[in-house]
């Protein structure tokens, strides 16, 4: 495998992954951070982090309205459930452990 295949492999693969979570708007992110320990934003953040090192400008708001498919404000008003009092729980806990 070339470099180049690679590239379009992982890019390829990066796009599945965001049409496969917005396909399942119904999993809330401190779903996704308490099973996977990454949730939505945090792909937000490491896009944005990747842009810094290739010296592409790209602001937070900008990186989540890509991965979530719209802006953030209506994603949120749309979709995202206030957390339980467990997942919180859970949340806190495994935080702590770091």
């Amino acid at each position: 495998m070339t470099n180049d295949q690679q590239i379009q492999l992982e890019a390829a693969a990066f796009r599945r992954l965001l049409k496969h979570l917005d396909s399942r708007k119904d999993v809330q992110n401190i779903e996704l951070m308490n099973t996977a320990g990454f949730c939505r934003n945090c792909l937000s953040k490491w896009m944005m982090a990747e842009a810094k090192e290739l010296g592409v400008e790209l602001n937070y708001d900008k990186a989540r309205e890509h991965i979530y498919g719209m802006p953030y404000g209506e994603w949120k008003e749309k979709h995202q459930l206030p957390a339980t009092a467990d997942q919180m729980a859970v949340f806190e806990a495994l935080q702590a452990k770091k």
